[in-house]
């Protein structure tokens, strides 16, 4: 294994604070009954979602509405459920009256479900881009060619497009009443969630999804991280998200990257199986009963995110 020199860590750590934050935000949101109306939005009609979005955000609109109406299609031949969903698509000026967040760009819940994303590129996205003049050869020719514009620049919105996504997973889990079992679970979950529909359905947009969080993973040093194990996180959840945002976020990576594994190892029908599992088992257990019933019932591939998580 090559040691990471530390001007690799300074280049990839200053993207991964914010993106630890943005899933601070993303899960932690205060969740308030949305009571306002949204007349000064435009109402998209005909699609799965409620969807609304700013004037001149129509294009985006569609996009995101025609991705969410796949999604949520797709979910419903395998899980019999569809969530409600209302789907805001803001402009930088609507943004303030509407989300829950300061943040643009952030995609979020502002309440049970009610999906707030951004119509624009925005400076939050941008902070993201690495210098490639900095990055080895390598490197930068892949992050040159997944996160490229029209323009022949750099955007960090393709991946954030896909987060809408992981959050759309978590009204499944939530609104259809499943036994999520661990904080971590929850957020594995999703990331599931979404890598298999993006694995099943959209594969040309793989390595924007992937690209990203195997190059944090990868990057950081986890010896220098104050938390690391899942019992961490399930005991510390909080103290961590508030006071760690950055370990944070080294978790929710490796979550993605976990979920891609998740995925080679089972494909379709570990999603299933873990649905139907987290729908079924709604005693929580302990974690050697949970690691033998995710063995017996799901995947060994997801009962060794449990036994292998310190090891990698």
């Amino acid at each position: 294994m090559k040691t990471k020199t530390h001007f690799q860590q300074q280049v990839f750590l200053k993207p991964f604070l914010p993106f630890s934050f943005l899933f601070l935000i993303c899960c932690f949101s205060s969740f308030r009954t949305n009571g306002q109306s949204y007349d000064s939005l435009v109402n998209l009609q005909g699609h799965q979602a409620q969807v609304y979005y700013s004037k001149g955000a129509l294009a985006k609109a569609k996009r995101m509405a025609a991705q969410t109406d796949a999604v949520m299609q797709f979910y419903q031949g395998l899980t019999g459920f569809t969530p409600a969903v209302v789907l805001l698509v803001l402009s930088p000026e609507d943004w303030s009256t509407y989300s829950q967040t300061p943040v643009y760009g952030m995609p979020h819940y502002t309440d049970s479900k009610t999906l707030v994303v951004a119509a624009a590129n925005n400076d939050f996205w941008k902070s993201f881009i690495p210098p490639l003049e900095k990055l080895p050869a390598g490197l930068a020719t892949r992050i040159s060619a997944t996160y490229a514009d029209p323009k022949g620049g750099l955007t960090m919105e393709p991946f954030f497009d896909l987060l809408a996504i992981h959050e759309l997973g978590h009204a499944y889990h939530k609104q259809a009443g499943l036994q999520i079992q661990r904080k971590w679970m929850g957020e594995l979950f999703v990331n599931i969630f979404l890598h298999t529909y993006i694995a099943e359905k959209e594969p040309r947009l793989l390595p924007a999804l992937t690209l990203f969080p195997n190059m944090v993973v990868t990057v950081t040093d986890r010896h220098k991280l104050k938390y690391t194990s899942l019992q961490d996180l399930e005991q510390l959840y909080d103290e961590i998200t508030r006071q760690y945002p950055q370990n944070y976020g080294w978790y929710q990576c490796r979550w993605h990257m976990e979920a891609g594994s998740i995925y080679d190892a089972g494909a379709l029908s570990v999603f299933n199986k873990l649905w139907e599992f987290l729908k079924e088992q709604q005693l929580v257990v302990d974690d050697n009963s949970l690691t033998d019933l995710l063995n017996r019932k799901v995947h060994a591939r997801v009962a060794a995110v449990i036994q292998q998580w310190d090891k990698e």
